[in-house]
């Protein structure tokens, strides 16, 4: 495979932006090799700078659910920019998404439009601060909710990958506030809440991780936390910037059958575009400014030209839910098909999968959080990464990434890029 162009590319990045990329884990670190320069998508697939086509399996991390280049999307974009690219003033378009959001996750009473999933993340536990009148709060080892300082103690993702766990400029101040606990294990729950007694405004929770692989919650995980937050009185919020309206239209919530009280959403809600947003119950978003006193601001959020392309998404969606049932045949599809190719390799793994997410770890052992996702073989994945790669497959560049299929694949790209996993594994 001819990548000289993305190496030339990659050469001329370094000199100009830090690693040659403008987040980590693009840069290939994780499994080493240039990273490729992408030209274009359509549908399932993508073509680097050297013309080189792909199988994609990374759906701009989640959001591209219908595939890229979606065509009432990009009618949406192409006809609504003509009117300008930015007011920094209200349009009705973000009444209209605001309203689909609303009026379809049953725990979301008001939402307010941000930027980026992170913005999203760092607001709602401001937000959880202001209304609790309490400052420390809790998040899961492995689980990744953005860039913000206060989230990244023990982050997943590309925190990980590139060994730095605890990211140099956090200050210790903000870091005592960051309470950690076990994905899937209850009882370091109770003992966190048990030692910060009263001093807990929220728990942040990616309901199906991503960041650490595809980890499956345990039966009863998250209805324990409801409950201890109810206890507790503690501000439970879902990071559903993953999960939102790919899990199904009312997302991680409305399938697992558990209600948040604040829940952020990333890229989905723009179909791929910068954008993202928090919501939750009245009570809790009434605090949020102008209405109350936790500010919070920005000249781009609620966008135009990302508002319509959003609209244009979760209109399709909720207006074919029959996408959910067709992802997850595909899905399923792919699990067995991988599945079978392992168990007949006689190579150790786990193959975690709900709905259209899906992860392969190289370890005989459960991956059930993070330190069990840290047991996989990384210099497998590596073999298996650019293996799959060179046959087309474009896969996430880390052993820390969910996979993400979007409904433009075909059941013959499935049966391909199980084929070529078959080729890739019988040569490990």
């Amino acid at each position: 495979m001819n990548i000289s162009k993305s190496e030339k590319l990659f050469k001329e990045a370094s000199k100009y932006i830090p690693g040659g990329v403008n987040s980590p884990v693009r840069a290939f670190t994780s499994v080493g090799g240039t990273p490729l320069f992408i030209k274009k998508a359509k549908g399932a697939y993508m073509y680097d700078a050297d013309d080189n086509k792909y199988i994609d399996f990374i759906a701009s991390w989640g959001p591209m659910i219908m595939g890229h280049a979606f065509e009432p999307v990009i009618k949406a974009i192409q006809e609504k920019v003509l009117d300008s690219t930015s007011f920094g003033a209200p349009t009705e378009l973000e009444i209209e998404v605001a309203k689909i959001i609303c009026d379809n996750i049953p725990s979301v009473d008001l939402v307010r439009m941000v930027n980026s999933g992170t913005e999203a993340t760092m607001s709602a536990i401001r937000v959880a601060r202001g209304y609790t009148g309490k400052s420390k709060f809790i998040k899961f080892i492995g689980n990744y909710h953005g860039h913000g300082d206060s989230f990244l103690i023990k982050a997943g993702s590309g925190a990980v990958t590139l060994g730095y766990p605890d990211s140099p400029g956090v200050t210790p101040g903000t870091a005592q506030d960051t309470l950690l606990a076990d994905y899937n294990d209850l009882e370091s729950v109770e003992k966190v809440i048990a030692a910060n007694k009263g001093e807990i405004a929220a728990l942040i929770i990616e309901p199906v991780p991503g960041n650490m692989g595809c980890i499956i919650p345990e039966k009863g995980f998250l209805i324990g936390l409801r409950e201890i937050c109810n206890r507790e009185n503690i501000v439970l919020i879902f990071d559903e910037v993953m999960s939102g309206f790919r899990l199904g239209f009312g997302g991680a919530q409305a399938t697992l059958g558990v209600d948040a009280d604040l829940v952020t959403y990333g890229k989905v809600i723009g179909a791929g575009m910068p954008v993202g947003a928090y919501g939750g119950k009245k009570e809790i978003m009434s605090c949020v400014a102008p209405t109350g006193p936790v500010y919070q601001a920005g000249t781009l959020s609620g966008n135009p030209i990302a508002m319509v392309a959003g609209l244009s998404l979760l209109q399709h969606l909720k207006d074919h839910p029959e996408v959910y049932t067709e992802l997850d045949e595909k899905c399923s599809r792919l699990e067995k098909g991988i599945r079978k190719v392992m168990e007949n390799s006689g190579k150790p793994f786990q193959l975690n999968r709900l709905g259209s997410m899906i992860s392969l770890h190289f370890t005989g052992d459960p991956v059930v959080n993070f330190e069990s996702a840290g047991k996989g073989n990384n210099e497998s994945f590596k073999k298996f990464f650019h293996g799959m790669l060179n046959e087309g497959i474009y896969l996430p560049p880390s052993a820390y990434e969910s996979w993400f299929l979007s409904n433009a694949l075909t059941m013959d790209d499935i049966d391909q890029t199980i084929r070529a996993c078959e080729k890739v594994i019988s040569e490990m």
